[in-house]
């Protein structure tokens, strides 16, 4: 008996042991969270595509070529790139002696940045695609392109009206502008994609919906069944026109929807501004399209996937992919986990209890 007790306290001392370390490094990994506040905010990765597809076809060739004809190849191809680097290389130090700073400028190949967008309700991205397309900007010139893939079903009026702000930028800045959509862009998505200099979409993506919604539920009657009063004060005729608890009136009703289709008015000359050849009474219905239909109206100028569009610019272009990584703490990568948990599931369901999806 005294044995068991002996290796039951063992046992217990360890697992104490086990949890102490594990909370001082949770605890530590807080602090310095805390302290990483005074620190940079992020960082800008840069990956070089056409560098990444080189590898991937060199992997592929190693895999399925006679390894002495790889290797024939391989001392080829790596002469090859040798001579092009040395020639280059001779060519920059002959027009930097001479001073001739647009001739070397002018040799370089056009530049394609790619950035990502992928939205949610709050168009929460566009924090990291604001300073994507600075730094974008501090460096591309009007030869260059900037590719955004795009992805979103829309949201928040004000948020993605921000998100499309900053994708004007890149054009004001005269760099050319394309917005490849490989899954779907939405009402707001699509309010972001229609500021394209070009806008292309997979043969199956779900493009428009240009129309505005907002719904709340009203629990008036059940407090009023339970005897229980809200009271609500407020200053200024149409501070609050419908409320979730209070007795909504017509007159209430009225302005709210009076509102809706002001913003609705709003958006359909936002996108008439951006895409002047769309009948824009015939797409604004609220109504989604895939690919060859949204070619048909005029809502997308050609059916391509972003994959295709980046290996065919490789052939001729530097193609950059922009990341700018934000800084989180661990209180905030678990509270973003669960945000981002919750939001999911919240969405999941709401898209369940309000659109038709389509299956093949």
């Amino acid at each position: 008996m005294a044995e068991f007790f002996f290796d039951y306290g063992l046992f217990a001392l360890k697992a104490l042991t086990i949890v102490v370390a594990v909370l001082i490094v949770v605890v530590g990994s807080i602090a310095a969270g805390m302290r990483s506040k005074k620190s940079p905010q992020g960082h800008i990765e840069v990956t070089k595509i056409n560098e990444d597809l080189k590898d991937l076809q060199e992997a592929l060739q190693q895999a399925v070529v006679d390894p002495d004809v790889h290797k024939i190849q391989s001392k080829q191809r790596h002469k090859a790139e040798k001579a092009e680097r040395k020639a280059n290389l001779k060519a920059l130090k002959k027009a930097a002696k001479s001073d001739d700073k647009d001739k070397t400028e002018a040799e370089r190949k056009q530049r394609l940045y790619v950035l990502d967008f992928h939205g949610d309700m709050k168009a929460s991205g566009v924090s990291r695609l604001r300073r994507e397309i600075t730094a974008v900007l501090s460096l591309a010139e009007s030869e260059d392109e900037v590719l955004v893939r795009l992805e979103s079903g829309g949201g928040m009026v004000h948020a993605y009206g921000l998100a499309s702000s900053q994708l004007q930028r890149v054009k004001d800045h005269g760099v050319s502008l394309t917005v490849c959509v490989d899954k779907v862009a939405a009402s707001g998505g699509y309010m972001m994609a229609c500021v394209a200099s070009k806008l292309i979409a997979a043969p199956f993506a779900i493009i428009g919906s240009i129309g505005v919604i907002a719904q709340l539920p009203n629990f008036h009657r059940l407090l009023k069944k339970n005897e229980i009063d809200f009271e609500m004060i407020t200053a200024g005729e149409y501070k609050r026109t419908l409320t979730m608890f209070g007795e909504n009136t017509q007159e209430g009703r009225d302005k709210f929807k009076d509102d809706i289709q002001d913003i609705h008015t709003l958006f359909k000359d936002f996108v008439s501004q951006h895409r002047p050849q769309l009948n824009i009474s015939e797409v604004s219905t609220g109504e989604i399209w895939f690919g060859q239909r949204a070619i048909d109206r005029s809502l997308v100028d050609e059916l391509m996937t972003s994959d295709e569009y980046i290996v065919k610019a490789c052939a001729e272009s530097d193609v950059f992919e922009i990341k700018y990584e934000e800084k989180k703490s661990l209180p905030q990568k678990l509270g973003f986990a669960l945000d981002t948990a919750i939001d999911s599931l919240l969405l999941k369901w709401f898209d369940r209890g309000t659109r038709k999806d389509f299956y093949s």
